[in-house]
């Protein structure tokens, strides 16, 4: 039976999501699994991948074009089956176009493929004016990388100048001009309000050493304390639904689950990955997620699923030496956790001074969702956890 291609859906407020590019071309045959098409929402440039093998057919949506989410684009069928008639009649009569000229389409030359090309190449040959159909690929199987277009961009100009402008005007990238609407959406429409706790984090620096021993040594996964934050402040939020529920037109959204999205610093950006039901996930699924996640955001490879229903998010900058921030809320979520380094300070220790390791949590909330003691209070048990975390992770 056709499979239909639509429109994904990320968070309950998209409405639309823009076709990027399609990967593959009206009568092309697909593996499941394999990319098919490239979409731009308020988040990120994504991947979406073919939903079964056959033959794409019944494009109806073209590069460059918002499109409703949920509506149907394409379809993949077997071979010599026919689009349901519920496609529309524009693609039908594509596809019967296409089928009778196959024949001809397949004696073009190799030069007017389609080229294979990488999503981030593709994204830094828009930015440059980069023509990709001119381009020798020198990735597997001659797919078109990052550095090819550099080059071709470097010699276009002449090669690199000698001396730089002493002033320009760089023109961010796709991610890094959704991160700026994004944020700037939030910041005039949101009424953030921020408390932030210092907390001692040396039980959390030794269970993180014990679970080095019985985790990483045994599954070769490298622990964080990130992975430790997100299944403690996953496991806190479950006792303050408010910190971890979403503002509608309709009213307050609350949770009964936890899907914690992680912000991951990328070229041209920060997107942010999402580990669903992180409330139940061990540590070392966490851990196995996370470093997932952020091998497909650096490659530009990341899957519609990826971002998808978040509750509540978690930046954290503390391998930047970042003592302490304020960051951004993402709706609809009502709150972000901003998570500074952890590093010895002076500290009154039973009525003296000591040095103990000290990390600073920001907590930004929506006031119309979460007031101050709703805040302090999650802020009290999220310490309490980091304070002992075997307990709460048992």
């Amino acid at each position: 039976m056709p499979f239909s291609i639509v429109m994904p859906a990320l968070e309950m407020a998209q409405e639309t999501g823009k076709l990027i590019a399609w990967r593959k071309r009206e009568g092309d045959r697909v593996t499941k699994g394999e990319p098919l098409l490239e979409i731009e929402t308020d988040k990120a440039v994504l991947e979406v991948e073919a939903p079964a093998d056959g033959i794409l057919a019944g494009i109806s949506a073209q590069a460059g074009v918002d499109i409703p989410v949920g509506q149907t684009i394409a379809w993949i069928v077997a071979s010599g089956e026919e689009l349901p008639a519920s496609a529309a009649p524009a693609a039908r009569a594509k596809t019967e176009l296409h089928a009778a000229s196959a024949e001809e389409k397949t004696a073009q030359s190799s030069a007017t493929q389609r080229a294979r090309i990488s999503p981030k190449a593709r994204r830094l040959a828009r930015e440059l004016g980069v023509s990709i159909e001119a381009l020798h690929g020198s990735g597997p199987g001659g797919e078109i990388l990052a550095s090819d277009v550099q080059g071709a961009a470097s010699v276009a100009s002449g090669g690199a100048p000698a001396e730089r402008e002493p002033e320009r005007i760089e023109i961010p990238g796709t991610v890094g001009r959704l991160v700026a609407e994004r944020t700037t959406q939030s910041w005039t429409t949101v009424p953030h309000f921020f408390v932030s706790r210092e907390i001692e984090a040396s039980a959390l620096n030794q269970y993180r050493g014990k679970l080095t021993s019985e985790i990483e040594r045994a599954q070769n996964i490298r622990i964080t304390h990130t992975d430790l934050l997100i299944a403690l402040t996953a496991r806190a939020l479950l006792r303050h639904p408010r910190v971890n529920s979403s503002w509608t037109p309709q009213g307050i959204r609350l949770h009964g689950h936890v899907n914690m999205a992680i912000a991951i610093g990328v070229n041209d950006g920060v997107v942010a990955a999402v580990i669903p039901n992180a409330h139940t996930a061990t540590i070392a699924d966490i851990a196995n997620q996370r470093q997932q996640l952020s091998e497909r955001a650096r490659g530009g490879k990341l899957r519609p699923a990826d971002l998808a229903e978040a509750t509540f998010t978690i930046s954290n900058l503390g391998m930047y030496h970042v003592d302490t921030f304020s960051a951004i809320i993402t709706p609809p979520q009502a709150a972000i956790l901003a998570v500074g380094s952890i590093s010895d300070r002076v500290v009154a220790f039973d009525g003296a001074p000591a040095v103990r390791p000290m990390m600073t949590l920001t907590l930004s909330c929506d006031h119309r969702v979460v007031d101050g003691a709703r805040a302090a209070m999650f802020l009290n048990d999220l310490k309490d956890a980091i304070a002992d975390p075997e307990k709460w992770l048992a």
